[in-house]
């Protein structure tokens, strides 16, 4: 056997070779997709709970806080954000639960591909829109607080030019570090499982390629 024969056999054994791996390792990164939007969604719930526990304990357990909040909710305009914001939240836990479910029935790798990006999109445009409530639920709250708590009118009525420009500084730097704040646990949180789904996305690419 001459050299052109041994270097077509060795090159027809590392062709094989790439095929089989790509059947093994389609089923593994279907499995690793599987599992993250898995906990994707039980991160989701988790986190409609915590929001749950964190208005309801304060609501409880302060007669303050809970004037406070029946003083606000009085409007009806907070009362619809409100379910707004949690129905927002439950479509979201729905959409998750739906392309788990995709995942899990997927059996090629261009439609786990397209189910990694639909996840994705979902996540980017949910945290984002979470962002956006945040901010604007901080700025309507104070803005329902110094029309309502007395001690709040008080410091208005008391305050000078400089004072409530300080006043309003205070409150932008308040309400965007909280804003930074809830922006960095998302972060952490969907961040790292969106980048572990991205490199599934990728060593999907390669296989298609």
């Amino acid at each position: 056997m001459d050299g052109l024969d041994l270097l077509k056999k060795d090159w027809n054994k590392e062709k094989q070779h790439d095929k089989l791996s790509a059947k093994d390792i389609l089923p593994m990164l279907h499995k690793k997709s599987s599992s993250i939007v898995k906990l994707l969604f039980y991160i989701s719930i988790a986190e409609l709970f915590f929001w749950i526990l964190v208005n309801s304990i304060p609501y409880f357990t302060s007669d303050s806080y809970r004037e406070r909040l029946d003083s606000v909710y009085s409007d009806s305009t907070m009362m619809i954000l409100t379910i707004f914001s949690y129905g927002i939240i439950l479509l979201f836990i729905y959409l998750l639960y739906k392309s788990y479910k995709s995942i899990s029935v997927t059996d090629s790798a261009r439609r786990l591909m397209e189910n990694i990006i639909r996840t994705r999109k979902v996540i980017k445009y949910y945290v984002l829109y979470n962002l956006i409530m945040v901010g604007a639920s901080m700025i309507i709250g104070i803005y329902y607080t110094f029309q309502n708590d007395p001690n709040a009118i008080k410091l208005i009525e008391k305050a000078d030019n400089t004072g409530l420009i300080l006043l309003v500084v205070i409150i932008t730097l308040v309400t965007a570090i909280f804003t930074l704040v809830i922006w960095l646990f998302y972060k952490l949180i969907y961040g790292l499982l969106l980048k572990r789904l991205n490199r599934n996305y990728n060593e999907l690419k390669k296989l298609e390629v």
